[in-house]
């Protein structure tokens, strides 16, 4: 959209801004210091009203580029009156400086809170005069505000430093007059186009190239992050800018619509190239706006409203949100696709009319090397690289769009850019016949199913748009993101990254990650099967209905077309279907509950979905995003693995719990043979039988020698910390007096410590004392930096128990250092069951997550009398899904209707923040003198709980 298609006139009245200024200036006896201070306001003002006038106008016409030329002109207009004032009378000798924008501004676009990018072309023979006129004006933008990034040079100097430097050339590639003496930038113009530009297309292209692979780099090599950079991230403005930068130094053009005279880009991918650039616009201008200053991230805090200002609304199974950021991803591809187009264009043009020398020392590549690749016909290799054997390759046998990725994967073949850009030409080929062929669904799945790198394969189709053309219900999901913490890419890249941590653990690439999983690949009887389940769990997300049972309907229509038989059919469908119940039920349910194992064990059946659904979560959960997948619930997953697997193998142990706590304390006494008899015998029947079965043995000697050493310094209360690099996991181990309240002032200590607590194991002692480990995610990658932490916590939790801190003032302070997420709303959700345990009532509560927030829950379960058994606490980016195992104090289960309701309505208002964030009537601390160890149980309210 050029300068001359918009109407400024609603910007600014320019003769009255000149007026007012020039009144100012006309005191020729005033201090310029006062000068400057008349002027700010004035100048001051017709910036701040312009500039909302733009922003309005954005709200009406929606225009991201119109918002951006808008504000480029009104910058402008600021600055031409400011010059023209300083050289009326102020410093006469600015009449021979020129003054130009380059960079962004340059190309007359600006951005709310862009940086203003100038160039003072000063004369061969210059005088100081002239450089105060340059710094008069640039101290009036510096005091309206502006961040101006400024270079004051001749135009000789200009020449001299492109030459060397890159940055510099880019900037006067986009150089454009706005003041000042307009011959200085028409003679830089002339020279730069003729001693710079010329014979130098190939290193200017390369140079671009490589800066913008560091650039991705650095902002993550995705344009599938749900927080995106819009500027510099990948498929955004700077990709666009690249693509312009190149195509201006290389074929001399203005104007990106100029590339379709040159047969470049076709009249469709022109049209594609300023939609691209005026959505982008549009989101940055309103992301400026927004945010009061230069943002280019598009955090999940902002996406909400700039989905509402762009005009989004929510539909079945997409939130307004979610259907913007789809838009955006899509846009992103597209500029993927420019890149390739505008690629392949410069690679024929060079291959035509490269003299060689420079061309082939600085990109190589854009020679011609062609030969025959064995086994095919229709496509051929040019230097490591697989293209078409003549232009009507697709057309002939459109088969040939999924045949090319095949013959690329297992020749080893990069793919040639002028390919892609005929494959982005053709993809309306691919039609039902394509997609019921069985020679290309046998190629499809080959790739999927490859040894060699399928993912890769997989992320080259999605890029090219031939997957989601292939397998129209996968296109369905491409660019789509769910709005929450938890998931870092788009639907599309994580199903990709999911066949990639399939293909890492199917080559035995993950025995550190994953060692079980590791072991039990080579066992698989059918990985076609596994494949086909990984690349299609979450198929069906955005739909109104589940996305595990629309998933398992279109994996039953579509196996069959990519030629699975019916077995291999039903197992891809139960895997789709049953794809999150492992995750969930190591996560959120006891493990040491015979009822959760046999529960799990009845929906699983047999041993081959036990591993081909452990090893589907893994992929799953390591696909989401980094830092998800952690150590810790890797070894919930291989107790889940375990524990079924001796159920569905018939090994469950036929003695009773009493027999098998009395064989565990007979070991642990055969453990502590050094000791005295006395304290064998002590230390040995200091536990009661949930300790003794769900410890292990190595366990309950390190926590024999801690207690005993406690209890001969005379401690009533310690704490000791261990931490393991495998499960991402610190461990604190804490003794005290058994108290109604201690596993919610522990969770509030944490909390104030900033630690996360992952998982706990909480044991009253026969002796009336709490043994509680406490389980906190790692943050440190260094042990010894991890300890000093763990350390820092420990003194927390011994602070808080023995009243040196009040746990309400530590939690509040905590929670005023951060900001409270009001980004997402979660309902807060409470379900009381009795079917999910035979012993316990078990409640699950759900809700947004905050500080202190365990420590709120625990204190509500105590006010009600409530004991809690075990429990665990599941984190979901910004969600919490907390399950506690629970009876009255009489230890039965809670029936009563009534008192379950008064539960959930407790519960969901501490969920809600509607009660205080902590009891007030909270002990400030616990410890009493440290009771004699007993020898004989003794009756006990409190047995374990595991949060």
């Amino acid at each position: 959209m050029a300068r001359h298609d918009i109407d400024f006139s609603e910007l600014l009245d320019v003769a009255r801004l000149r007026a007012e200024c020039r009144a100012i200036a006309g005191d020729r006896d005033r201090p310029q210091l006062e000068l400057r201070a008349a002027l700010l306001p004035v100048l001051r003002r017709a910036s701040v009203e312009g500039r909302e006038k733009a922003r309005a106008l954005l709200g009406r016409d929606g225009s991201g580029l119109s918002c951006a030329r808008r504000l480029s002109w009104l910058q402008d207009q600021i600055i031409t009156v400011l010059y023209d004032v300083i050289v009326d009378g102020i410093h006469p000798e600015g009449a021979d400086i020129a003054v130009a924008a380059v960079g962004g501004y340059g190309r007359d676009t600006l951005a709310p809170g862009s940086d203003i990018d100038l160039l003072f072309l000063l004369p061969e023979r210059n005088s100081d005069a002239m450089r105060k006129a340059v710094e008069f004006l640039l101290y009036v933008l510096w005091d309206m505000g502006f961040k101006v990034g400024h270079a004051t040079r001749t135009v000789e100097e200009c020449i001299r430093l492109s030459k060397t430097d890159m940055t510099i050339r880019t900037a006067i590639l986009e150089s454009r007059y706005i003041c000042g003496r307009e011959a200085l930038v028409k003679e830089l113009e002339t020279r730069f186009d003729r001693e710079i530009v010329a014979d130098t297309g190939p290193e200017f292209i390369a140079a671009k190239l490589a800066e913008r692979d560091q650039r991705h780099q650095k902002a993550g090599d995705t344009r599938y992050l749900v927080e995106p950079n819009v500027k510099e991230g990948k498929g955004g403005l700077r990709d666009l800018h690249t693509l312009f930068w190149i195509a201006k130094y290389y074929y001399r053009v203005r104007d990106p619509a100029e590339l379709v005279k040159l047969g470049v880009l076709s009249r469709e991918e022109s049209r594609l190239f300023e939609k691209a650039d005026d959505f982008l616009w549009a989101v940055r201008c309103h992301m400026h706006f927004l945010t009061g200053k230069a943002e280019e991230r598009l955090s999940f805090d902002i996406q909400r409203e700039i989905a509402e200002s762009l005009g989004y609304h929510t539909r079945p199974g997409l939130s307004a949100v979610e259907r913007f950021m789809k838009h955006y991803f899509l846009v992103a591809k597209d500029v993927g696709d420019l890149t390739r187009i505008l690629c392949a264009a410069l690679e024929d043009e060079q291959a035509k009319d490269a003299p060689g020398g420079l061309t082939r020392r600085v990109i190589s590549r854009f020679t011609k090397r062609v030969r025959k690749i064995p086994g095919t016909v229709d496509f051929v290799e040019d230097r490591g690289r697989i293209t078409l054997a003549d232009p009507d390759v697709f057309k002939r046998d459109p088969v040939n769009l999924i045949r090319f990725f095949h013959v690329a994967d297992i020749n080893g073949l990069e793919l040639h850019p002028d390919a892609l850009k005929r494959m982005t030409r053709s993809l309306s080929l691919i039609d039902n016949d394509v997609r019921e062929n069985e020679e290309a669904n046998r190629l499809f799945l080959s790739m999927l199913t490859s040894r060699r790198d399928p993912a890769l394969m997989l992320r080259r189709m999605n890029e090219a748009g031939v997957l989601g053309r292939f397998i129209p219900e996968f296109g369905k999901v491409v660019a789509m993101m769910q709005f929450n913490m938890y998931h870092h890419y788009t639907v599309d890249e994580h199903l990709i990254r999911s066949v990639e941590a399939l293909s890492e653990i199917d080559n035995g690439k993950a025995a550190d990650i994953h060692p079980l999983s590791n072991k039990l690949m080579p066992t698989i009887e059918d990985r076609t099967v596994l494949y086909v389940a990984v690349l299609l769990h979450d198929i069906a997300k955005g739909r109104q209905e589940d996305h595990s049972i629309a998933g398992a309907r279109i994996a039953r229509k579509l196996c069959p077309r990519l030629g699975l038989n019916p077995k291999q059919t039903e197992l891809v469908v139960w895997l789709v279907e049953e794809h999150l119940i492992m995750s969930m039920t190591a996560q959120t349910r006891d493990l040491h509950d015979r009822k959760t194992i046999t529960d799990f064990a009845e929906k699983v059946q047999s041993m081959d979905r036990l591993k081909l659904l452990l090893i589907l979560t893994i992929c799953d959960i390591r696909a989401v995003g980094p830092g998800v997948w952690n150590g810790w619930k890797g070894q919930l997953l291989r107790t889940l693995y375990y524990e079924t697997e001796l159920l569905l193998s018939g090994g469950f142990s036929e003695l009773s719990r009493k027999e098998r706590a009395s064989q565990a304390e007979e070991e642990l006494f055969g453990a502590l043979s050094d000791w005295s008899q006395k304290d064998r015998r002590t230390y040995s029947k200091l536990h009661y039988q949930p300790y003794l079965l769900s410890v292990s043995l190595e366990d309950q000697v390190r926590h024999a020698k801690f207690i005993r050493e406690a209890d001969k310094a005379g401690q009533a209360l310690a704490t000791m910390v261990r931490t393991d690099s495998f499960h991402a996991i610190t461990e604190i181990t804490v003794l005290a007096p058994d108290h109604p309240r201690l596993l919610s002032i522990i969770a509030g200590a944490c909390a104030a410590a900033g630690a996360n607590i992952a998982d706990a194991q909480i044991f009253t002692t026969s002796d009336g004392r709490a043994l509680d480990t406490i389980l906190v995610n790692r943050e440190f990658t260094v042990d010894e930096d991890e300890l000093r932490r763990g350390g820092t916590i420990s003194r927390m939790i011994e602070d808080v128990l023995s009243g040196k801190k009040r746990l309400p003032e530590v939690i509040a302070t905590r929670a005023k250092s951060r900001k409270r997420n009001k980004t997402f709303t979660i309902p807060p959700s409470v379900i009381i069951s009795n079917g999910l345990s035979n012993k316990f009532t078990v409640i699950e509560v759900e809700c947004l997550d905050r500080t202190g927030l365990l420590a709120d829950i625990t204190a509500v379960l105590a006010d009600l009398s409530l004991d809690i058994h075990s429990a665990r606490i599941t984190t979901f980016g910004e969600k919490v899904i907390d399950t506690f195992y629970v009876t009255d104090l009489v230890g039965h289960k809670v029936v009563n209707e009534n008192r379950q309701g008064n539960i959930t309505a407790r519960l969901k208002a501490v969920m809600a923040e509607q009660e205080d964030e902590l009891r007030s009537g909270m002990p400030a601390g616990i410890i009493a003198p440290a009771p004699p160890p007993a020898e004989a149980p003794a009756p006990s309210r409190r047995t374990k709980a595991s949060a």
